[in-house]
Formats: structure tokens, C-alpha cells, sequence
């Protein structure tokens, strides 16, 4: 899928519409950043991938300034909102990058840690296959590829409100829904990313954390 070109990182153009929100990245955005405190490296280069409203972004760079923070998307719409979020910017936020996970090569050719948060089950399984890839290709030994969002746990029931949600997302799209968490390490293994930790998360979450072997 071809990139869409973007004009220079120029803020000044933007104005408040521009700036969309989601109402879960302030539920969520603090839970999130205790765990990213504890599994991420304490310098370097954070690649986050599908980075959304850019809410997110703004937040994890103010409160990580010692690593370099990429936001990435491949919606113009939430690019031009990354870049209105980011108009006041701390220094460690790069503009953000157009990227397609299931697309090679990515336009970032390396960083220390890869980040999604909410994407493999909004996302065809081509695209959570392309995300392993790259970061396996980007990531040098002993890097970290965390994910955050709702999965299958294998053995166990969906929540309620998951199972909801599952159905909502197949009946949107057949190619989205929440994906098993077996199934997933295990194609991230075969891309020398090993399963390293998991944790429970608010609303029926997880956190996935992955290094590179």
C-alpha cells in the first residue's frame, strides 16, 4: 500500500479541530505509562506504531525524556492529529512518520523499543504479521516490542465485555477481532521475538511484552 506524502513538520497551520480525541487514551494513559516505566530501556528510540489520536505520544514523551519518541500512523487524519497534539512538544517527540505495518521497508530503519497500543485487533492478521516483522527487522538483540489492548487468552473464557466487543469489531470488518495470544507469540517466536512478560490491565486488558532474541 502506497504511503501518503505528508507537507514538512509545520504546526502552525493547525489549528484545535484538527486535534481528535479518544476518550480511553486518558482513561488508559497512566496505567499504560507504569508498565512502559518498568519495560522500557531508560535511553534510546521509541518507535510507536498506529500511534492514533497522538495523545498518547504527547504523554509518553513528557513523561519518558530520556528516549526518543516516533509516533506513526497511515490515516492522514490521525497524522494531522499527532501533529496538532504535538504543537507545543517536548523536545524528544519526532514528527510523526506515515506507516503501514504491513508494508516493507518501514520509513524508521531502527530503534530500541517498538510500541502499539490498540491495533492487532483493529487490523487484518496480514497487519499484526507485518508488525512482528518489522519489529524484528528494526530491533537489535534485546530490544522490546510491547503491545497493549484485548486478547484471547488461551484456555480461558472471553469477559462479557469482551466477547462484546469481539462481535462488534467481525461485524465491522471479518478481518478484525481479538487475536489468541498463543497464536501470536508463537508467530512472533518464529521472528526471534520471545515472549518475555504479560500484564493485566484495567477494563479486560493485557500488556504484552516481547524481546528480540
Amino acid at each position: 500500500m502506497a504511503q501518503p506524502s505528508l507537507p514538512p513538520y509545520n504546526v502552525g497551520d493547525l489549528e484545535g479541530a484538527d486535534r481528535r480525541h479518544a476518550p480511553a487514551a486518558a482513561r488508559n494513559v497512566g496505567a499504560i505509562g507504569d508498565v512502559l516505566a518498568e519495560w522500557l530501556p531508560p535511553g534510546g528510540t521509541v518507535l510507536e506504531i498506529a500511534s492514533g489520536t497522538g495523545e498518547h505520544a504527547l504523554a509518553f514523551a513528557g513523561r519518558f525524556p530520556d528516549l526518543t519518541w516516533i509516533p506513526s500512523d497511515l490515516d492522514p487524519v490521525a497524522l494531522r492529529s499527532i501533529r496538532a497534539w504535538a504543537k507545543d512538544r517536548p523536545v524528544n517527540l519526532s514528527p510523526p512518520v506515515a506507516l503501514d505495518a504491513s508494508d516493507p521497508p518501514w520509513p524508521v530503519e531502527s530503534a530500541d523499543a517498538v510500541v502499539s497500543i490498540n491495533m492487532v485487533h483493529i487490523a487484518p492478521w496480514e497487519a499484526a504479521l507485518g508488525l512482528l516483522e518489522g519489529a524484528a527487522r528494526i530491533l537489535p538483540a534485546g530490544g522490546v516490542l510491547i503491545l497493549y489492548g484485548p486478547w484471547r487468552v488461551t484456555g480461558q473464557a472471553l469477559e462479557p465485555s469482551n466477547e462484546a466487543f469481539d462481535l462488534d469489531l467481525k461485524s465491522r470488518d471479518p478481518r478484525w477481532g481479538l487475536r489468541d495470544t498463543a497464536t501470536f507469540e508463537g508467530e512472533a517466536e518464529k521472528r526471534g521475538l520471545a515472549a518475555i512478560d504479560r500484564r493485566r490491565m484495567p477494563a479486560n486488558n493485557l500488556m504484552l511484552l516481547f524481546r528480540r532474541t
